[in-house]
Order: structure tokens, then C-alpha cells, then sequence
């Protein structure tokens, strides 16, 4: 079962929040990154990202670059936070046009991570844990927190009733039009949570793999220094900061492909190797459904179907972002690793299927490859066979921001 961690969170004045609240670390190049914190020293992007404040070129593994964040991270939370008097949980509130989710925002054990109770579905890479266990470990704090989901559970939903009736701490909606709503929980409905987690059976890590796997690898170091926070609330360095949506709530989408060359064929002879593979016909720049893959190329869109079926019981073989990997990427355009090759690159969902028209015609891309997203039960199912999605297979949209609370360790 799921332990629910109450802490004592460091997190902005209501009235800076909005300046500081700061897309992920991970979603933005520097290049984005400084843009949006042009203009504005509260950006969380200043510690997240501190490469931005540096000439470009510098190496953002060196010792300056952490040196700053821990700078900036001083400079922030001795200025515009507040650390809580007591320990308190969150639910933190997402809206995206019509789309909202409400989640539960706390920290969660780092135990139960290594035991999978809290289930993974991605492998990490270890050059991201390194950067991200030695910016922990530079700020002493846990600074963005993993997204979590669990089934959905009737005692979570009946709190989080209560307690949104009330006044939000932070309330504000984002460059991007996102709103984000944070509620303060404490004494009988915080307990209620906590209770009504430990009968949750397990979580699930949807975005945050390596923000996980860094708070482990910062466990171990800060277990062999000593070097542990002294604040008493329950919530220590042996526990992760985290938001858990539930399951019906939390909105996936696609993970789409663009890729430079077509591996020395001609157009026709690409769509020849493909039709060996795939039905292909006349096709809108979104799948209308599971099975099905949109495929731009030379200034048109396809509907790829496969001609062999996958195995509907493989968990793994049977998403489409397998069947695109396994029957086109891989053999035809001979991409064996998407995650090492140079000639495929990635756009979320979010950004819509007219980025994969603009890559394609700015000419430094060939063919573009729009994906039916990936299911929430999809993810759980591969995370229940201890087994790990393809990369690159998910988007998760709206983004938790990165700033709001904060998780001394």
C-alpha cells in the first residue's frame, strides 16, 4: 500500500507566485528556458536552470552551474518564501481549456519506489540522475516534483470536495493559459489523506522518472554525509516530492516522430518499402483511432495501417508507437535506437501536428509521424508487468510547475 507523507513545504509568498511558478527543467531548451525568464528575477528557471544566466557555451555539468543554482536558490527562498509552520498536504488543481485535473500534492516514500510499490514504465539515463542528484544535493531541496498517478478512489475524491470549497493559497494562470490552484490541507482532512492513501495498492510514475531516480540516488548520499534536514515533520530525505492525479483524470498525449532523411530512398521508393508493411491511403494529420498512424510526407498526410495486426496481449508490441518503431523506423529507415540516433527527433503532442507540417517544410526533416496517444491504462498495464514502454511514448499535458513547493531534504 501507499504511504502519504505530510511535510513542511517552502513555498513562495501568494503574492510572488505567479512570477516564480516555472515550466519543468526538462521541457525547454536553454534557449526557451532564457526567454522566458527574460525580464523576470523570480523565475524558478533562474535555479532550475541556472546555464541561462552563464555565456552561452558554458558547460552545464560544471561545478559554476550548480554553484549559481545554489545562489539563486538562496537569494529566492530567503526573499519571496515562506517556510510552513507545520506540516501540510496540497491538492494541486490543473486547467487547460476544458481539461482539469486535481491532484494530491506531498511527498511519498522513496522506499517504496525501490520496492515498486510506486511502479515505473521508463527507463533513466545516467548522465540526467547526475545532473539532477548533484542540483538536489548543491540546493539541499527538491524542487519539482514527480507526476504520480494511482486508480482512482472514491475517500481522495470526497476530501478533495471539502477542502477545494475553501480559499486557495495560490491561484493564478500561466503565460501558456494554464491555471494553476493550489489548497493548503492540515489537521483531520490531511489525516483523512494519509489514511485514505495507505489503502491505495499502488502508484504509478507518469512524468518524473529522473526527478525519482535522482531523490533516490540523493538518499544514498545524504544517509553516507549526514547532511539531513532537521525539521521534524515526518517528511525527510528518504521521501520524494510528488503530485498523485487520479487515474480518470490525468490527460496523455501523443509523442510524435520527425525525421531527417528517408535513409537514401526517393519518396516513392519510401512509400513503396512502406506499402510492403502498411496499408497506406489518404489520411487526416491526426489517427482517428488505436491501430492507426498519420504519416506526413512531401506536403501531404497518410493513414498508415498495418498489415500484420500485433499481438493485442502484448502489452508492448501492441502500441502503436512499438509498431511504428518495429515496422518502419527500425527496418525501413533503419533507426534501431530512437533514443541514441541523431536522425529522429520528438514533438509533444501538445504543440500540434502543424509543428510536424513546419519541420517537415522547413526542409530539415523528410517525414513526420503523428501518434493516437498512448492510454493511461496502457501505462499502468506495462508498469504492472515490470516491464518499460518504448521511449519517447508519452506526453503528459498540462505540465506541474516547478517552484511552488519546495522539499528540503
Amino acid at each position: 500500500m501507499a504511504s502519504l507523507y505530510p511535510f513542511r513545504a517552502m513555498r513562495p509568498l501568494p503574492s510572488h507566485a505567479a512570477a516564480i511558478a516555472a515550466v519543468p527543467y526538462d521541457v525547454v531548451s536553454v534557449e526557451e528556458a532564457r526567454a522566458l525568464a527574460e525580464g523576470n528575477p523570480l523565475s524558478f528557471l533562474r535555479v532550475s536552470r541556472p546555464e541561462i544566466e552563464l555565456p552561452p557555451g558554458t558547460d552545464v555539468h560544471s561545478d559554476a552551474i550548480y554553484a549559481r543554482a545554489a545562489q539563486n536558490y538562496e537569494r529566492l527562498t530567503t526573499t519571496c518564501f515562506e517556510l510552513e509552520a507545520e506540516p501540510g498536504v496540497y491538492f494541486y488543481r490543473l486547467r487547460m481549456g476544458a481539461h482539469e485535473q486535481l491532484g494530491v500534492a506531498g511527498c511519498f516514500s522513496i522506499d517504496e519506489y525501490d520496492r515498486d510499490v510506486i511502479k515505473k514504465h521508463e527507463r533513466t539515463r545516467r548522465d540526467k540522475e547526475d545532473d539532477r542528484t548533484r542540483h538536489m544535493l548543491a540546493i539541499g531541496s527538491q524542487t519539482g516534483p514527480v507526476f504520480l498517478t494511482y486508480r482512482a478512489s472514491a475517500d481522495v475524491n470526497d476530501l478533495a470536495r471539502r477542502a477545494t470549497a475553501g480559499t486557495p493559497l495560490f491561484d493564478f494562470t500561466a503565460v501558456d493559459g494554464v491555471q494553476h490552484t493550489l489548497w493548503q490541507v492540515r489537521g483531520a482532512d490531511r489525516d483523512g489523506l494519509v489514511a485514505a492513501f495507505s489503502r491505495i495498492q499502488s502508484l504509478y510514475i507518469a512524468d518524473g522518472h529522473h526527478r525519482a531516480a535522482s531523490a533516490a540516488r540523493a538518499r544514498t548520499e545524504i544517509a553516507g554525509n549526514g547532511k539531513a534536514n532537521r525539521l521534524d515533520d515526518g517528511a525527510d530525505f528518504n521521501t520524494m516530492l510528488a503530485v498523485a492525479f487520479p487515474h480518470d483524470q490525468v490527460q496523455v498525449l501523443a509523442y510524435n516522430r520527425v525525421v531527417r532523411d528517408l535513409a537514401g530512398m526517393s519518396t516513392d521508393q519510401f512509400l513503396t518499402a512502406t506499402a510492403d508493411r502498411f496499408k497506406v491511403t489518404p489520411g487526416p494529420a491526426e489517427p482517428a483511432a488505436r491501430g492507426q498512424i498519420s504519416m506526413y510526407l512531401n506536403g501531404s498526410w497518410h493513414t498508415l495501417i498495418p498489415k500484420l495486426a500485433p499481438d493485442p496481449n502484448d502489452a508492448i508490441a501492441a502500441l502503436d508507437v512499438s509498431v511504428l518503431q518495429e515496422s518502419l523506423l527500425a527496418p525501413i529507415l533503419g533507426i534501431a535506437d530512437v533514443r541514441t540516433d541523431t536522425r529522429i527527433d520528438f514533438v509533444g503532442g501538445a504543440r500540434g501536428t502543424s509543428e510536424l507540417e513546419r519541420h517537415v517544410g522547413s526542409g530539415r526533416f523528410a517525414v513526420a509521424f503523428s501518434l493516437f496517444p498512448v492510454s493511461v491504462a496502457d501505462l499502468m498495464a506495462v508498469s504492472d508487468a515490470h516491464a518499460i514502454m518504448p521511449p519517447k511514448s508519452t506526453w503528459f499535458e498540462p505540465k506541474l510547475r516547478d517552484g511552488l513547493l519546495l522539499h528540503v531534504i
